[in-house]
């Protein structure tokens, strides 16, 4: 099982943790959501639980809960700013199918 982290991310997550002043790094999942069944879930993480796994690379700490692996296998995070927007996006190669406004996929 692997997920990856781009440098442009790894940098990202490192300023939102100086800045927070506390965290492991960033704990990734998925959920029931919109029109096409998951959405990501993004948060800090903290601790680390018996039903995690740990993914380390560029200097950061994923977490997922090992529950949520089979959606997220291969799964590229990146942080990209477009004009005056900038965020997280997730390079997934499960995805079969996603909504028109992008928070929703199929795996």
């Amino acid at each position: 099982m692997s997920i990856k982290v781009t440098e442009a991310a790894a940098r990202q997550i490192t300023k939102q943790l100086q800045r927070r002043g506390r965290g492991l790094g960033l704990r990734l999942g998925v959920k029931k959501s919109g029109c096409s069944g998951l959405a990501y879930v993004i948060d800090y993480a903290d601790s680390v639980g018996e039903s995690d796994a740990v993914f380390e690379q560029l200097g950061v700490t994923l977490v997922v809960d090992r529950e949520h692996l089979p959606a997220l296998e291969g799964l590229e995070v990146d942080y990209r700013r477009e004009g005056i927007s900038e965020a997280f996006r997730f390079n997934n190669p499960n995805v079969k199918a996603s909504c028109g406004c992008g928070e929703s996929f199929t795996v």
